[in-house]
Parts: structure tokens; sequence; C-alpha cells
């Protein structure tokens, strides 16, 4: 491989970045100086293919030199493309697609102000003009970024303040005020080659008034705010790892007979069989060809954030969920694709896993069987399309977030060519209780169509936002009544179900169970467990337009209809919302509605198929354009 260098050379901070993920270079083909590089190094050619082997550390050598220096700077790709042997041309593609990466200068103090659907309700619009009026003053230096969806959207208005520096940090801020941040600013500035750690805080507040409600008491939130996460006796002082050893006990198949016998389906949203999943892989493994497990935790749709607080809040049990599902499936490995956008859930899951390590629960011998898992943390870096499981693929691998055609499905053909399944940490979360419980005992719960329980992210005008668990079969009306009711104006003009990709509800359909089949019957969608609520003093053209701003600014580009059809939807809402048909109204919701159509019909991936789907119900529900 010829790989084309500029002049631009790193520089000291931005090497040691480098070298602290991969290692000091021990040959001059790979970035040493040929006095230090090892006798003989220099003449193995056959090192360039070792190399490239390693392209998968290319988002986590990215992520070292932005903590460090707070930009990738020319001279940083160049030495990250030549100790992986990557072409920078390819390198500079990964760093521009991820919203974390700066490709351009930036100061080393960042705001992440959110001003998505959830904070923009909540003031977000505002805060985000204020701090950038503030940053271009120049009295404090920082850069404004203003972003999507940051996972916070019980706290909204939200942001994420970073200082990048030998001892980076990371600091939220939510329910965010110009002035909150700007204290947050000013003890990072103050704090400035210091270790420093992310803020703790109170999670899951809501789960009382939940379990209270559902009369069974609480299952996937039973710890959460109980039981110290940072701690792996806790965990087991309350039941931690019981499962583990009933898989033990029922073997890989038997596990799996559990899971079938639930009826689990995918709580990200696609609601597939977990266990036809995991049977699928076991008979990879069976042919003789070893899986991987990945749990997707980049959960990135606006108005989801129960995987965080499940991660934040008990984190061995997704460890021990993980490992349980290894053991089924016959994987060595599992990988936890991490959202970028959380610091809290990263050193908690960081936490638990060397605990777990060093505890035996996890490496050559799990629990002191003749089982060997282990599990490698992986972070990503703001790229809502990764949470389509093979964008995360290729992520992980150190490509562009771009998703695949299929077939193959992942598990024939997934990750690194690995037979791999793919499940969202509330998925996983479930897997504990049926190991304990039994599959049969799930499966009651609920309706039919959906059984156990689910989490709902409840946010927007509402009394206690928050992460609620309730059995399926409830209805949103019964959901709201746990919240606490409508806040605001205190009268409800609309409810987001599912998030962006989602669909809306109207306050006459407020008795809709909120099961699969419920939703699917009012033409809306269950997806992620979303439950935006907004009031009458809200306008729904702002919300519709940020919707499409959206799925315009997460769309990876690969194809076209999906390329050119959210950019022409959002100009199309742009010019209703101005009053400026190009015909008419009606000629323009005509021509929105073939948009929509066209992205479903011939897109590669679902975030096509739904980037119209909450316009076009909003649209079905009320004249919002006169």
């Amino acid at each position: 491989m010829d790989l084309k260098f500029t002049d631009a050379e790193a520089d000291e901070q931005e090497r040691a970045a480098v070298d602290g993920v991969l290692g000091a270079p021990d040959s001059s083909w790979f970035g040493a100086d040929a006095a230090d590089a090892r006798q003989g190094g220099d003449l193995r050619s056959a090192r360039g293919g070792l190399a490239r082997q390693r392209r998968d550390q290319l988002l986590p050598v990215f992520h070292a030199i932005q903590s460090r220096v707070g930009w990738i700077s020319p001279g940083a790709l160049n030495y990250a493309s030549l100790r992986l042997g990557v072409p920078p041309a390819e390198s500079y593609g990964v760093a521009s697609f991820y919203g974390l990466f700066s490709t351009t200068r930036r100061e080393p103090i960042t705001v992440h102000v959110c001003d998505d659907i959830g904070c923009l309700a909540g003031g977000g619009k505002e805060l985000c003009r204020s701090l950038e009026a503030e940053a271009s003053a120049g009295s404090n230096p920082f850069a404004v970024i203003r972003s999507p969806c940051l996972g916070l959207c019980e706290r909204a208005p939200a942001a994420l303040v970073s200082r990048a520096s030998e001892h980076p940090t990371e600091r939220v801020v939510a329910p965010a005020s110009e002035g909150a941040v700007r204290a947050a600013i000013a003890q990072l500035a103050d704090a400035a080659g210091r270790p420093g750690a992310p803020d703790r805080f109170d999670v899951a507040a809501s789960a009382p008034q939940c379990a209270a409600a559902d009369g069974r008491g609480l299952r996937l939130l039973a710890r959460v705010g109980r039981v110290d996460p940072a701690s792996l006796d806790a965990y087991l002082g309350s039941g931690g790892y019981v499962a583990l050893e009933r898989a033990f006990e029922l073997g890989p198949h038997g596990v799996i007979d559990e899971v079938l016998a639930s009826k689990l389906l995918g709580r990200g949203g696609a609601a597939f069989p977990a266990g036809r999943k995991w049977q699928g892989a076991r008979s990879m493994f069976e042919k003789g060809r070893t899986p991987l497990l990945v749990c997707n935790a980049d959960e990135s749709e606006p108005g989801t954030f129960k995987d965080r607080v499940l991660i934040e809040a008990d984190p061995f049990a997704l460890i021990e969920a993980m490992t349980i599902a290894g053991f089924a499936i016959g994987a060595d490995r599992g990988y936890l694709y991490l959202r970028g956008e959380y610091p809290l859930a990263l050193e908690r899951a960081e936490h638990a896993i060397a605990e777990a390590r060093a505890s035996g629960y996890l490496g050559s011998r799990v629990a002191g069987r003749d089982y060997a898992f282990d599990i490698e943390l992986r972070r990503g870096a703001g790229a809502y399309i990764c949470g389509e499981e093979t964008a995360l693929f290729n992520s992980i691998e150190g490509f562009r977030g771009e998703p695949r055609s299929k077939p193959p499905f992942p598990t024939e053909v997934g990750l690194f060519g690995r037979p791999t399944v793919v499940n969202n940490v509330e998925t996983l979360a479930n897997v504990p209780w049926i190991l304990r419980e039994g599959g049969e005992a799930f499966a009651r719960l609920g309706t039919a169509g959906s059984s156990g329980s689910k989490l709902f992210c409840v946010s927007g005008a509402v009394a206690r936002p928050g992460v609620y668990e309730a059995t399926f079969g409830l209805t949103l009306r019964e959901l709201l009544a746990l919240a606490g009711g409508v806040a605001g104006s205190g009268r409800l003009r609309a409810v987001l179900m599912g998030g962006a990709a989602g669909g809306f509800l109207s306050p006459e359909e407020l008795d809709t169970p909120l099961t699969f089949e419920g939703l699917r019957a009012a033409k809306s969608a269950l997806g992620s467990g979303v439950v935006m609520v907004f009031d009458d003093a809200v306008d729904l053209r702002e919300i519709l337009a940020r919707i499409a701003r959206f799925f315009r600014d997460e769309s990876c580009g690969q194809c076209v209809p999906c390329r050119v059809g959210t950019v022409r939807q959002e100009e199309l809402l742009a010019r209703l919302a101005r009053e400026a048909p190009r015909s008419s109204v009606d000629g323009e919701l005509a021509l929105l509605a073939q948009l929509g159509q066209a992205m479903r019909d011939a897109s590669i991936c679902g975030l096509g198929h739904t980037a119209s789907s909450a316009v076009e119900s909003a649209l079905a529900r009320w004249r919002v354009f006169s």
C-alpha cells in the first residue's frame, strides 16, 4: 500500500496521545526514530500487514487525540495513520464522519448544548444563543456546539462541558442555565492540567411510583438508587450472578430455550425475537465458527435515556447479562459499544468490567468454569446511524459508520466477518430475570404479543419526567398519570412515541395500550420507549422542522434516497413554516408524502425508512400548516 502523507507532523502531545493507546512504535515504518527502532525491526516488511489489522483502533486513537488536544490536526491524523497503516485520506474520512471529532482547530473547552426536540421545548435554543454570544465575545475562550440529543431529556435543557488536556474532564450540566454552564466552564478552566472525573448524580428518581403502580415491583430498575453501582460485593449481595450460575446448570441450549420461551422481543426498536438471534448464532458455533456478542449502548434516539440509567445505576447486571448471552451463543468476546456523550456511564462500565475481570467473572475461566469470555468497551463518537447494527460493526472496525447491505445477516457474517449477535442494553437486562424466574414466567407478564415489562423514557411537559418501568399493557393515559400529569400549560397538545423515528399520538388517543401491537394499530411506534409530551404552548411546526433537520444531519449519505430525501424534506418543511409554498400547501404535502414513500422503499437502512414517520403522523392528526 502506497500511503500518501503531507508534510504535517504531530507535536509531542499528539504523539503521546496516540502512543498511549497503541504503545510506543518499535519501527521507523510506524513512526519511531530510526535510532530507537528495535534491531532488525525496520527490515520486516510483513509488519505492514499486522498494522492494517489494527485499524479497529482508529476510533480509540481519535478519542485520545481529541481529549488531549481538543481537535485532530493534520499532523496528528498523519501520525495515527502511520501507526495503524491506514491511508490518511481514509482516516480523514472517518474523523470527519463523527460529530464528537473536530478536524478544525477548536478551543480546549467545548460546550455541547442540546437543541434537539426535547431541549428545544425546554429552552435549549435560547441557551445556545446566549452562550454563542458569550463565546464570540472572547472573555473566557470556549467553543459552543449545537448538539443533537444528549440523552438527558428528563433534565432538559442539557449541556456537556469538556476540557481537553493531559487529564481531560467532562461535566454534565442538566438542567442547564447560562449561569450553571458558565460556572462549569470556570471550574474546568481552573482545573486545567489536573485530573478530573465526571459528575455524580441521582438517577431514576421516578422508580418508586412505577413500583407502586405496577403491583409486581420493579425488575429492571430494582437496584437503581438502592444498590451501590460501583460495588461488586453489593451487586452479589442483591442477587447478582445467580442467573449466571443458573445458565451454567442449564447449558447453552437450555439458556436459549428459556429465552425463546420468554418471547422476549428486542427493546431497541426493531422488536426482533432475541431467542431466534441467539439460536442462529449458536448454530454457526456448532458449525465451527465462533460468534461475537455486541451490546448496542449507543442510544441516540432523541428522547431516549433508559440505557444510560441502567449502565450508570446497575452496570454489573449488564456485564452478567452479556456473559450469559456469550455463553449461550458460544462467543469468546463481547463488545460494549457505548454512546460517546455518556461520561458517567463510561466510568461505571469501565469500572464494572475491570472488577468483574479481577474477580474471575470475566477472563479465561469465568466463575471457575471451563468457559472463556471477556468484554471490550468501545466508545461511540456522535453518530446516530451507528445505532444500526451493521453501521456499528463498521464503526468498531475503524470505518465510517455506514450500514451494510443485507443479506448476509449479522448472525452469519457480522463484526470482523464473524457470526454476531447484537442486542441493546434493555434487551440484555431482561435476561438475568428470565434465567432466575423462568422463560414461561416472563411470557405470562404483559400481553400475548408483548411479554415482560418495558422501560419508558418520559420527558417534556410532565410533572415528573424520568425512566418508568411497567408491565406491557398499561395505557398512555395511565403512564402520564404515573408521571404526574401534563405540566406547562396543563393542556396536552401531542405525545411523540418512539422518538424522531416514531410517531405522534393526539389527546384523543390516550387510551392506546403501550404494547408493540397496540401502537402499530394506532399507526405509531413503541420504538425505544420514548414518550415525549408537548403542551399547547409548543409550536409543532418548529418541532417538525427540528426532526427533519435531525435526519438531514444524521443521514450517513451512503444512499441517494436518504441523502437527498432528508434534505428535500427539511427544505419543504421550511417553506411551509415560512408560509411560502412553491405551489400550494396541498401540493407541498403531496410532495412530502412522495418523498417519504421513496425513502421507505429505496433506502438501505432503517434511518431512511423512518425519516418521515413522525412528520407524516403529525400531519395526519393535525392541520399544522394552513
